[in-house]
């Protein structure tokens, strides 16, 4: 009896020994993190850094020559349109002028009349756009109110961003016959001082020797102040001083700058992006504005591509043709009233986007042969998929052929995951 016993121990420790080498020739599940196809939105963008910059800078000159006394403006101070006094002329002796200076002061003025005049179509061609667009707003909202369903939220967005880059366009374009007018104002003035005193008698009874719009000048403007010696020169524009270029009393010649104007708030983006990027943004393309000091996420709309790229050395020392992309802030000044001007901010622009598409992350995809593919888990085994792809971001990319919404894939596969492998799920990611 204990032979046969002992034989009996040996014979079941064999067993073990066979039945755990056999166990751990076994091919051992592998952990991996899943993702589920789902359905969602999806946009392509460029992203780059860019800059805000002051839409319409002003540079107030001397309208004629003569002594300019010292300028009490500093950068920062506030103007207001037609009352701020920036800077005092005492003109010149108009007896000492020539007929080629004041040629050139009625040339002038002619010159700012045609600007103003070019001014009016440009205006009413913004506020008709602006009125048409406020129009196809107010119609999209009332379907929306009547029929949610006719009408999708982000078309709604649409058009409300459409509505705001008019109403932008029309401040802009006011903005410009404001300062276009005062130019005239200006022109006018200076013929005023420039032509000495029996000059103007004989003009003034010759009504054909000049131009309407150099006859005009005779009337006293916004930018004078009548007989008085001195000539006033007032702001043209509502902002804030941003330069001035000549602070002390000195002799100044026509058209030597005085100060430069503008509005903190009329700010548009500078972003200059690769060439091979640049071919691909289209004018009225969507922007979002990130991480620019706000709580919120600002919209923009490119309104130039520039048609000439420039050499820019990265920072790993590599030549790159840029391009500069211009984009009209969409968000009105009362959302980002501390932002200015030269402040940096974050810009991705849109260039291709699909409403509800199905999508994986690109870390599923990889390789074989010309085509992609993810492995699907089937199962709890890994089942080899091409698929068929669309839209790419980096991050997600679009599924037009090969899964379903619902089907997980697997996430960063490995080299010890191949057709049939046993999977264990180790994490997952949930649309």
């Amino acid at each position: 009896m204990k032979h046969i016993a002992s034989k009996f121990l040996l014979l079941l420790l064999a067993s073990a020994v066979v039945g755990a080498i056999g166990f751990g020739l076994l091919p051992q599940p592998v952990d991996v993190d899943l993702a589920t196809v789902h359905q969602a939105q999806i946009r392509v963008t460029v992203d780059e850094d860019g800059k805000t910059r002051i839409r319409e800078r002003y540079v107030v000159s001397a309208p004629l020559a003569g002594r300019l006394l010292r300028i009490g403006m500093d950068p920062g101070d506030k103007v207001r349109a037609g009352q701020t006094l920036l800077a005092t002329i005492e003109p010149r002796d108009p007896d000492l002028l020539d007929d080629r200076a004041i040629a050139q002061a009625e040339a002038r003025v002619k010159g700012a009349a045609a600007a103003l005049e070019k001014m009016g179509p440009l205006l009413e061609e913004a506020r008709v756009a602006q009125e048409y667009a406020e129009h196809e707003l107010q119609r999209v909202r009332d379907a929306r109110r009547e029929n949610s369903q006719a009408i999708s939220s982000s078309e709604v967005d649409n058009k409300l961003l459409a509505y705001r880059s008019r109403s932008a366009r029309l401040r802009s374009a006011r903005h410009a016959e404001e300062i276009a007018r005062f130019e005239l104002e200006q022109a006018k003035a200076a013929l005023i001082r420039s032509r000495p005193e029996e000059k103007q008698a004989a003009q003034t009874a010759d009504p054909k020797s000049t131009a309407d719009a150099v006859a005009d000048a005779t009337q006293t403007p916004s930018g004078g102040n009548g007989n008085s010696r001195h000539f006033m020169i007032r702001s043209p524009i509502d902002g804030r001083v941003l330069r001035v270029f000549q602070q002390s009393s000195a002799v100044v010649v026509a058209g030597t700058p005085l100060l430069e104007l503008g509005d903190p708030h009329d700010l548009e983006i500078e972003i200059d992006v690769l060439s091979r990027d640049a071919v691909k943004i289209k004018v009225g393309a969507q922007v979002l504005l990130e991480h620019w000091g706000g709580d919120h996420v600002l919209q923009g709309r490119v309104r130039l591509v520039e048609p000439s790229a420039f050499t820019k050395i990265s920072t790993l020392g590599v030549e790159e043709q840029r391009v500069n992309v211009i984009v009209d802030l969409i968000d009105p000044p009362e959302s980002r009233p501390t932002l200015g001007d030269g402040f940096r901010v974050e810009a991705r622009i849109v260039i291709a986007q699909a409403q509800q598409v199905l999508q994986v992350p690109t870390s599923a995809l990889f390789r074989v042969g010309d085509d992609w593919t993810v492995f699907r888990l089937l199962d709890n085994r890994a089942s080899l998929q091409r698929v068929k792809l669309g839209l790419q971001n980096g991050l997600q990319a679009e599924i037009r052929a090969g899964l379903s919404a619902g089907d997980r894939v697997i996430l960063h596969p490995g080299d010890n995951v191949k057709q049939g492998t046993v999977v264990r799920v180790r994490g997952e990611i949930k649309p």
